[in-house]
């Protein structure tokens, strides 16, 4: 029920006239919502948030919810108007503009996150695709399209990723002894989480290694320490030159090459296949291409290490053909499998056999905090590389977004490990 808020309110305030509109064009303009749509979207909202755990303040003075984290609507019409018109996209866009904020906004996230299943009426979930926008056919990933979706993240700037990201410059989930976790440990748990894949994948002293998907080298940089031949392609060409470069310091340029190609033009036969949360970026139709890539590549006897971060399989049936926030501003083309589809493809479209499974969710939300903290505790720097100040709200969505989703279970991540039989034996 919404009543008087007995503290100060918080001020009325939009962010909009600061927003690029070239640069930011659905961020600064708000849609053109018809006032009936806009009306039925904050009483669907406010039916659901005045259930959670959450403080919803209002810049009137007015308050819902059942207690707990604080979300302050700065702009109500135009926070309603923008879900109302694009749904999750719009709540993104929301917050990019500056229409609302959180004091800890991992917080409120995690608390939306965690009811997911509540946010929308069961008759207006039954009428999704009516109301989602759907995922555009320029973010398939076909061989072009997966080139541009790449660099559209990857090719932003390694200056930026270097600013959050540990001395080891790895972009997936550390591997950590303990929680909470510190900086300055950072470092050493992602060379455990690297170590562990690679003893998955049984790498050693003259091991033939496939690495689909660089990064900025760690993983090539530790296998080719062990001894082995590492072969590591990727769609990124800014992530290939510093790869290059920091293999070359480690003095290991004649144990690796590192290819600009798709994963579906590798070639070649290996001992050992590797992957660290490269299947986000293959999209749904092309799992099986993936999977039988990984066959197609292993030795008789084989084996192949994969990270993949996961969520439910129901929410996944649900929002695979929807365009998602994350998609227009982070990852386009991304999509997240669930347990099922990774077990159901690797059986229904190869002879590979699933060894293992471990889940690692905990470790990336606690990976996700530190990058968080040390890309809010940087924002000069950011600046400095010409991002503004509606990407850096962009950008510290994303991760408390995804911080959020790991907290809540939403999320996960899994190492898999995938073997393929010798016939010989």
């Amino acid at each position: 029920m919404r009543t008087a808020e007995t503290r100060p309110a918080a001020s009325a305030r939009t962010t909009t006239a600061a927003v690029d509109p070239a640069r930011w064009p659905d961020v600064a303009q708000p849609p053109k919502a018809s006032a009936g749509r806009t009306a039925i979207t904050a009483a669907v909202l406010r039916r659901a948030l005045e259930r959670l755990p959450l403080r919803v303040r209002f810049a009137d003075g007015s308050w819902l919810g059942r207690g707990g984290p604080v979300l302050e609507i700065h702009d109500a019409q135009a926070f309603h108007g923008r879900i109302g018109s694009r749904g999750t996209v719009g709540f993104g866009e929301s917050y990019m503009a500056g229409e609302w904020d959180a004091p800890d906004l991992v917080a409120v996230l995690t608390v939306l996150a965690g009811n997911m299943d509540r946010l929308v009426p069961a008759p207006l979930q039954r009428l999704r695709a009516l109301w989602a926008p759907r995922r555009p056919a320029s973010q398939r990933n076909t061989p072009d399209g997966a080139r541009n979706n790449i660099s559209r993240h990857y090719d932003l700037s390694n200056d930026l990723f270097a600013l959050f990201l540990d001395d080891t410059l790895t972009y997936s989930a550390a591997l950590f002894r303990g929680f909470p976790a510190t900086w300055d440990l950072l470092a050493a748990a992602q060379h455990r989480k690297i170590d562990r894949l690679l003893d998955l994948a049984g790498v050693e002293e003259g091991t033939r290694v496939l690495e689909i998907g660089t990064g900025w080298g760690e993983l090539a940089i530790r296998a080719a320490a062990r001894g082995a031949r590492v072969t590591s392609i990727t769609l990124s060409g800014e992530q290939r030159d510093l790869a290059l470069r920091r293999i070359a310091a480690a003095g290991l340029g004649d144990r690796v090459s590192v290819e600009l190609r798709d994963y579906r033009e590798a070639r070649g036969t290996y001992d050992a296949v590797v992957s660290v949360e490269m299947i986000e970026a293959v999209g749904a139709e092309f799992w099986p291409h993936y999977f039988r890539t990984l066959e197609a590549r292993l030795a008789p006897g084989g084996r192949a290490a994969v990270q993949a971060i996961t969520m439910p399989h129901e929410r996944m049936l649900a929002s695979r053909t929807t365009f998602t926030w994350i998609a227009k501003y982070v990852f386009p083309g991304g999509q997240l499998p669930s347990v099922e589809a990774v077990a159901e493809t690797v059986r229904d479209h190869t002879g590979l056999r699933l060894a293992r499974r471990e889940a690692l969710g905990a470790h990336y939300a606690e990976t996700l905090r530190l990058w968080r903290e040390r890309f809010t505790g940087r924002a000069d720097e950011v600046d400095a590389l010409g991002f503004d100040e509606t990407f850096r709200r962009m950008w510290t969505f994303y991760l408390a977004y995804s911080e959020a989703g790991f907290r809540s279970g939403y999320l996960d991540v899994q190492q898999y490990l995938l073997t393929k039989e010798n016939h010989a034996r």
